[in-house]
């Protein structure tokens, strides 16, 4: 028989988790005031587990491989169509090329090779691009709608996602509430800050572009075409620590715009639609928390499933089968463990917060 699990936070991480523990045979309820509208609703959604990784951050590049394959089958379940074309890495001056250069030797020392392109090659892959100096190709990645697969994910949840708990209480607690952690875990996640647009052209790209101008990163990310009519791109993001709640800034819009519109200069006559800010939730390490709570004073175990950072809409299916895996038999990823040696620490004095029911800062 089943446990009774509450899961707090209604992201695409939270939902995830409790659509996989529905599956497997648990009584869930997800509590959220305001379910999906926290980073899951600004999350361009790359599933690119090959253009996100950086140096020091290598088991990123496994954990998403292994995320990414699980995707088709998550995706085609709630009915979510994917973006298959790939993504292209391109840099605008030399300067930016080399960027490109260090993500391929990167990637090379983790067994996946990657050829560089000359300008012409790119262009001729992506004839909508601007002036590049080179670039390549990543055919493998893939993206998605994170809106559309928060809408596909409460509907299949149905009454199981309510504001606040009325019943009796659970066996199991996950919390998935995104870079604002109940006490006492609050200090095991901050946020940081993104700034993404959303824009609708005729002449969207055919692939996921990630690129640098003049040393400023920017991705430009073409939602599957539906039945004609313009296509909406999602141009991001801006990354900054910060202390006050996440608004839109001037400079970080003037910077996104200034980018994208050099890597792709048709989006000069795209429509700007939406302007969003969210914070992502970090760790010290910025490797998400997936598994039994560090310290737990509570009268049930809690689990958390947190601090995903970038990565919460491509590890959101492996996050949800760690959880079902941890319930069942106790296994935890040692990666991910939130008694890991690297999130260690004193918690500072618990600051007054928003409800940590709430999905306010999710990705």
């Amino acid at each position: 028989m089943g446990a009774r699990v509450l899961v707090r936070g209604a992201g695409i991480v939270g939902l995830a988790v409790a659509d996989a523990l529905v599956s497997a045979g648990h009584d869930v309820t997800v509590v959220d005031r305001a379910p999906g509208s926290g980073a899951s609703y600004a999350a361009a959604g790359m599933l690119s587990p090959s253009s996100e990784v950086w140096y020091g951050e290598e088991a990123l590049l496994d954990l998403g491989l292994r995320s990414l394959a699980l995707w088709p089958a998550f995706a085609a379940g709630l009915g979510v169509p994917l973006h298959t074309r790939g993504t292209l890495l391109v840099g605008h001056d030399r300067g930016d090329l080399q960027q490109v250069e260090r993500q391929v030797e990167l990637l090379a020392g983790r067994g996946r090779a990657v050829d560089l392109l000359t300008s012409h090659e790119v262009r001729r892959c992506e004839p909508t691009l601007g002036r590049v100096s080179g670039g390549a190709v990543l055919p493998d990645d893939q993206a998605v709608d994170p809106r559309a697969v928060v809408s596909a994910l409460r509907e299949r949840l149905g009454s199981r996602v309510v504001p606040r708990v009325l019943d009796g209480p659970a066996d199991v607690e996950v919390v998935a509430t995104g870079s604002r952690l109940p006490a006492p875990w609050a200090h095991l996640v901050r946020g940081v800050r993104g700034e993404i647009l959303r824009v609708r052209t005729d002449d969207p790209p055919a692939h996921v572009v990630r690129g640098w101008v003049r040393g400023d990163p920017a991705y430009v990310v073409p939602r599957t075409p539906g039945g004609g009519g313009p296509v909406e791109v999602v141009v991001g993001a801006t990354s900054e620590e910060h202390d006050g709640p996440p608004v839109a800034t001037v400079g970080g819009v003037a910077r996104l715009l200034e980018a994208a519109r050099t890597l792709l200069p048709g989006l000069d006559r795209a429509e700007l639609v939406e302007v969003t800010a969210r914070d992502r939730p970090a760790t010290a390490d910025h490797l998400p928390i997936v598994g039994p709570a560090p310290v737990d004073d509570n009268t049930r175990p809690v689990v958390l499933a947190a601090g995903h950072f970038r990565h919460g809409v491509l590890l959101a299916p492996l996050t949800a089968a760690l959880v079902v895996a941890h319930l069942a038999s106790g296994a935890v990823d040692p990666a991910l463990d939130p008694r890991r040696a690297a999130l260690r620490g004193p918690a500072p004095t618990p600051d007054p917060t928003p409800d940590p029911t709430d999905e306010e800062t999710h990705r």
